[in-house]
This record gives C-alpha cells, sequence and structure tokens, in this order.
C-alpha cells in the first residue's frame, strides 16, 4: 500500500519499520526501537548512511533518539525524541541513556572543562539546547561551577534547569545573529532559517517542527489579508506579495517556499539565509524584493503566541 505518512517524522522503510507503525505501513520487519542518547556536542542526521549524504537536521548534546539499526558500516537509524525526526546518525555519536537530565544550555555556545577551573583546556563545547545532568557544584576565584555527569564542569550561568523557559524567542533568535548559514545546521557552529526558528522556539517552551513547510502548518495562527494570490504576478510575470503591508508585529513568521523568518519588529526581519551566509538583520522589503527577483514570493505570515510561557 501507499503510505500516507510523512516518512521525515515515521521511521519506516521497505525492509524496516518501527512497530509501532505496524498496520499502517508495509515492511519486511518490524522492531522496537532502542531508547539511547546523544553523546557528542552535535551529531549529523542524515538523509543516507553517507558522509556525504544531505544533512537534514542535527542532534544536540543529550538528546534522546531511539535507534532502529545499526549497520556495519557504522551507521545508525534514529528518531530524534525532540521532534521525531527520522534520519541516520554516525552510530559513535550515539550512547545509552544514563541518568536523566536536569539542565539545558542557555547560550548559544559554552564549553565543558574536565574540572571547575577555566584554565583547564576544555574537552568540547556545547550548543545551545544540549542537555546534561548536573550532579553538584564548585567554584574558584574565577567563576561557579556545575559539575555534571559522566564528567566535566560548565560554568553555571550558561545553564537553567529543565522548565525554565525564555520569555522571548526572538530575543534568543537575536543571540544567533552572524552566525554562519548551515544547510540543516542548528546550533552557533552554523545554523539554517527553520532551525534558527525550532531551536529559539524550543527555549521559549513551544513545540515546533524542523522543517519549514511543517513550521508554516504548526506554527502561530494566519494574519488575515497576508494571503498571497496564486495569480498575483508582476508586469513580467514574476510572483509578487500581495499583504498588508501594516500587519506586523515582533514575532511574526514571514514564510517563503523553503524559507522562514522571523519579524524583529514591524520593518526588520531576522533570518539565516544563504544571500548574507548568516544569520542576519535587514528590512522585509529588501529581502522580499531579493527573492521576487528569483522568483520567489511570501506565502504566509503567521503571528506567534508571544505571552510569557508558563
Amino acid at each position: 500500500m501507499t503510505s500516507p505518512l510523512d516518512s521525515r517524522l515515521n521511521a519506516f522503510r521497505d525492509d524496516l519499520a518501527d512497530v509501532r507503525l505496524q498496520g499502517r505501513v508495509e515492511a519486511t520487519r518490524f522492531v522496537r526501537g532502542e531508547e539511547c542518547r546523544i553523546l557528542t556536542p552535535l551529531a549529523p542526521v542524515r538523509r543516507r548512511p553517507s558522509p556525504d549524504a544531505p544533512l537534514d537536521t542535527e542532534a544536540l548534546f543529550g538528546e534522546p533518539v531511539t535507534v532502529f539499526e545499526i549497520d556495519a558500516e557504522g551507521w545508525s537509524w534514529v528518531q530524534l525524541g525532540t521532534d521525531g525526526y527520522v534520519g541516520y546518525v554516525p552510530s559513535v555519536a550515539i550512547g545509552h541513556l544514563g541518568a536523566a537530565p536536569t539542565h539545558r544550555v542557555c547560550v548559544p555556545r559554552t564549553l565543558l572543562f574536565p574540572g571547575p577551573d577555566i584554565k583547564l583546556p576544555p574537552l568540547h563545547d556545547l550548543p545551545m539546547g544540549a542537555l546534561v545532568t548536573v550532579t553538584g557544584a564548585a567554584e574558584d576565584h574565577n567563576a561557579r561551577y556545575a559539575m555534571t555527569q559522566p564528567h566535566g564542569a560548565v560554568v553555571e550561568q550558561h545553564l537553567k534547569p529543565l522548565g525554565t523557559m525564555e520569555q522571548d524567542f526572538v530575543a534568543v533568535a537575536e543571540r544567533f545573529v552572524g552566525v554562519p548559514y548551515l544547510w540543516g545546521g542548528k546550533s552557533a557552529s552554523g545554523i539554517d532559517c527553520s532551525g534558527l526558528v525550532q531551536i529559539s522556539c524550543q527555549m521559549a517552551g513551544i513545540a515546533a517542527p524542523r522543517d519549514t513547510d511543517m513550521q508554516g502548518r504548526a506554527l502561530g495562527t494566519h494574519i488575515a489579508g497576508c494571503e498571497l494570490g496564486q495569480s498575483a504576478q508582476d508586469a513580467s510575470g514574476k510572483p509578487v506579495s500581495t499583504f498588508s503591508h501594516s500587519a506586523r508585529e515582533r514575532g511574526d513568521l514571514v514564510f517563503w517556499k523553503g524559507h522562514v523568518g522571523i519579524m524583529l519588529d514591524g520593518t526588520r526581519l531576522l533570518h539565516a539565509n544563504a544571500h548574507h551566509m548568516l544569520t542576519a538583520i535587514e528590512p522585509l522589503a529588501a529581502a522580499i524584493a531579493r527573492l521576487e527577483a528569483k522568483g520567489a514570493a511570501v506565502t504566509s505570515i503567521r503571528r506567534m503566541d508571544t505571552s510569557p510561557a508558563a
């Protein structure tokens, strides 16, 4: 049978599928996945089990994953616990669950030291949203540290307890200004447009799917008067935006096909984009004109609920 399920969010192939999908998809074999966790700062989630396959997204340190298959070439076929995305992750990046996380990294990037001393060579860095298990505290004359399991120290002010939410997802997104654009990226080392929206929303307690088409359906509420007439064209036949220019607020999400940006205020757009190859702020009008010149018009504007997270 032909499955209507989105393979980005449901683990099924012709030869193997999640046992929870039995009866909904056809597969040679159904398996119950093993619950594990990401043990590297960032783990690529690729479309195929190959280092040169497209990067669809990234998994963050401490993120839970369900592992359905580990192949002989060092790849695991997994589903991420945070947003349900399915893909292939290097098996070396995955380990057993261990103690439950207690805190989350709340800055774009922090360092994990082998002990409570900023003069020690860091073990590695950790991205915003990474999950850690804090087992104690320490301090020296430089800083206070959260001691994490299995080993390491993070400066205390770079962590927040799980359940503590940022009050403004736009302010979170602003911290990524200047970060390089990376297709599939989701960290201060490199990020794409929908990754920026997703991590910013997640830090504010807003569940956000990964890709722009999903976000365009799931996030916020469509603003009446911002419709794009499918037949709206200029004299040369290129699509043009026909929405009301007076209907924008901080936090509105502006969508094009395959792209999304966040309104910083009534006129400026914040977005990770391939034109600047950065997360940048620019006038919305400039972004609209540039993309329309390439044949891409705004498809929708959606208003987020920006009230403080509970």
